[in-house]
């Protein structure tokens, strides 16, 4: 059992489970505003310069996950392909092409900004997004699209399956209740934009 599965974190898929994924076959493919398209396979992945980040996954259903995330910078990505001047936003395709979101380029090259495939030294499997999910804590979880088969670099912005639904299109973390699951699910209030602390 996975240690997100041992803090029963919250599994959601708006679309459907997807089942069994293969990890050693998977690809990402990177198209749009680039000099270079190309598609990435998990090996070419793991080849790329490796990041691990402390931070927190947050619901916009008001749960909050810590732990050590790996994966590839979103900027090294951008950088691997030649993203061109005109790309303003980044645009996230999960498996099967009905979810997807896009984020600001400002937010995809921060720091903590991933494609992401490990959680606390284990490779995430489907439920949590697996093989290669965007982590994007800086938002709302619907902003981390799970289970990434492909990043399309726009010139202007798109809503996704959520913020279509409703949901806001900046995806900004507003302050509340939320449910640490570090800590057992317990209620704590969050103050708004990324969670470093609880208040």
């Amino acid at each position: 059992m996975s240690k997100l599965a041992q803090m029963n974190t919250p599994i959601f898929w708006a679309e459907g489970h997807p089942g069994s994924l293969s990890r050693n076959s998977w690809e990402l493919a990177v198209t749009g505003s680039c000099d270079t398209p190309r598609i990435f396979t998990w090996d070419e992945l793991l080849a790329q310069p490796q990041t691990e980040v402390q931070a927190r996954l947050t619901s916009v259903t008001r749960w909050s996950v810590d732990g050590a995330w790996k994966g590839i910078l979103l900027s090294d990505i951008l950088d691997e392909v030649g993203m061109r001047p005109s790309c303003k936003f980044i645009r996230f395709w999960s498996v099967g092409e009905i979810y997807d979101t896009s984020i600001p380029l400002d937010i995809a090259l921060l720091p903590k900004s991933l494609m992401a495939h490990s959680f606390d030294k284990e490779y995430l499997n489907e439920d949590y997004g697996g093989p290669l999910r965007a982590f994007i804590p800086y938002l709302w979880g619907y902003k981390s699209a799970k289970s990434v088969v492909r990043m399309e670099l726009i010139d202007h912005y798109i809503p996704g399956f959520w913020e279509l639904r409703g949901y806001t299109d900046s995806g900004e973390i507003e302050a509340g209740a939320c449910r640490d699951i570090n800590d057992g699910g317990k209620i704590k209030q969050i103050p708004g934009g990324e969670v470093l602390r609880f208040v």
